[in-house]
C-alpha cells in the first residue's frame, strides 16, 4: 500500500513539473507589440519568421485580439510563434548536402518571391491554367480608394500569382495565361495600374472583349491539348462589380455539364465555408458555386472554376481585396479546395 501511495505521489509530482515546464515553455514566447499600419505578414517578417508557414500559427495564439478574425490592433501585444527548425536546416550553417528542400526559381513572381520551396509532391504531374480576369488594355472595374485609383486586373493578377505559387510548391505544372513580366507579388495595398500584361507566351491582349476572351480560349485549349493524358484543370479569377452598397461574399462557377468542374468548384467552396466560420464566426458566409454562362465557362476544354473574389466597388470588399495578407489568405484557401477536389 506504501508503495502505491509512493508512486502515486511521484506521478503526480511529475504531472505537476511537465505542467509547470509547458506553461513556462507558452509564457516564454515571444511578444511584440504591434505598431500603425503592422499586419500580420509584415510582423511576422520583422520577427524574422516566415509569414506562409507561421500564419494561421499566429491567429491560433492570438485570437480574441484580432479585428475581423485577421488584422491586428495598433498599441497591441502579440505573441509570436516559435520556429520549429528541421535538422537538415539546424545543420545548415556546416553544409548544404544535408538539406532535403528543394528550391524552384520563376522570375514572374518578381526578385523577393522567385523562390519557390517544394513542400510536397501532392499534385506532382497535374496542370493548372490559371487566368486573371482583364489586362492589357483593359483594366476591368476603376475605383477609387482614399483618392487612389484601383484597378481589377492588378488585384486579380496578384490574387493568381500568388495562387501560382502555393500550387507549384505542391509540385504542380502551371501556366500563367495573362502576364505581367515586371509586377510580380506586390505586398502592397495599393497595386500601380499598368497596361503592359500580355497572353502567354507573349501575345499582346486586344481591346476588343470577344477578341480578348476568344485568344485566350485558344491559348488554353492549344495548352490543353498538349498535355493529353494529364490530370488538367483551369482556374479564372475575376472581382465583381456592382453597386457600392453591395457586400458580396467570394462566388464559384463551373459548366453546367461538367462533373468534374463542378466537383472542383464545390471543392473550393467548401474550404471557403469552413474558413470563415474559423475566423469570421459570427459572420455567416453567403458564397455559392452554381452553373454560369460565361464565355471562358463555355468554350473552355478543361475541368474548371471561375471565382468571382468580391465587390470592388464596395468599402468592406475593398478590405478583403487590398490587404496582401487578405490575397495571400485567398490563394491559399483556393490551394486548399484544389488539394481537396484532386485528392479525393
Amino acid at each position: 500500500m506504501n508503495h502505491k501511495y509512493s508512486a502515486e505521489k511521484i506521478f503526480l509530482f511529475l504531472l505537476l513539473c511537465c505542467c509547470s515546464l509547458m506553461v513556462t515553455a507558452q509564457d516564454s514566447l515571444l511578444t511584440v507589440k504591434a505598431q500603425k499600419g503592422d499586419g500580420i505578414y509584415s510582423l511576422l517578417r520583422k520577427q524574422g519568421v516566415n509569414p506562409y508557414k507561421y500564419f494561421d500559427k499566429f491567429i491560433a495564439l492570438n485570437q480574441g485580439n484580432l479585428r475581423d478574425s485577421i488584422h491586428l490592433y495598433a498599441g497591441r501585444t502579440y505573441k509570436i510563434p516559435p520556429i520549429v527548425k528541421k535538422e537538415s536546416e539546424t545543420n545548415s550553417k556546416t553544409s548544404n548536402e544535408h538539406k532535403n528542400t528543394t528550391i524552384v526559381s520563376h522570375e514572374i513572381f518578381g526578385k523577393k518571391h522567385k523562390d519557390t520551396e517544394i513542400v510536397s509532391a501532392r499534385l506532382k504531374g497535374n496542370i493548372y491554367y490559371l487566368i486573371s480576369g482583364h489586362g492589357g488594355p483593359d483594366p476591368g472595374t476603376v475605383t477609387k480608394y482614399n483618392k487612389k485609383l484601383l484597378a481589377e486586373d492588378e488585384y486579380a493578377y496578384d490574387i493568381t500569382l500568388r495562387l501560382a505559387k502555393e500550387l507549384i510548391s505542391h509540385s504542380a505544372t502551371v501556366y500563367m495565361i495573362v502576364r505581367d513580366e515586371n509586377d510580380g507579388i506586390r505586398n502592397k495595398r495599393l497595386l500601380t495600374v499598368d497596361h503592359d500584361e500580355l497572353v502567354y507566351p507573349k501575345k499582346k491582349i486586344p481591346l476588343n472583349q470577344i477578341k480578348r476572351l476568344r485568344q485566350r480560349t485558344e491559348v488554353v485549349n492549344a495548352l490543353y491539348q498538349k498535355h493529353k493524358g494529364a490530370y488538367r484543370r483551369l482556374i479564372v479569377t475575376h472581382i465583381d462589380s456592382r453597386s457600392k452598397g453591395e457586400n458580396i461574399d467570394v462566388f464559384f462557377y463551373h459548366h453546367k455539364k461538367s462533373k468534374s468542374g463542378q466537383k472542383l468548384a464545390e471543392s473550393i467552396h467548401q474550404v471557403f465555408k469552413r474558413k470563415y466560420k474559423k475566423y469570421q464566426p459570427n459572420r455567416a458566409y453567403n458564397g455559392t458555386f452554381s452553373e454560369r454562362n460565361l464565355y471562358l465557362v463555355n468554350f473552355t476544354l478543361p475541368a474548371m472554376a471561375y471565382i468571382e473574389i468580391g465587390n470592388l466597388q464596395n468599402k468592406k470588399d475593398q478590405k478583403r481585396i487590398i490587404y496582401p495578407v487578405n490575397r495571400q489568405a485567398l490563394a491559399e484557401w483556393i490551394t486548399q479546395g484544389v488539394l481537396d477536389d484532386f485528392e479525393k
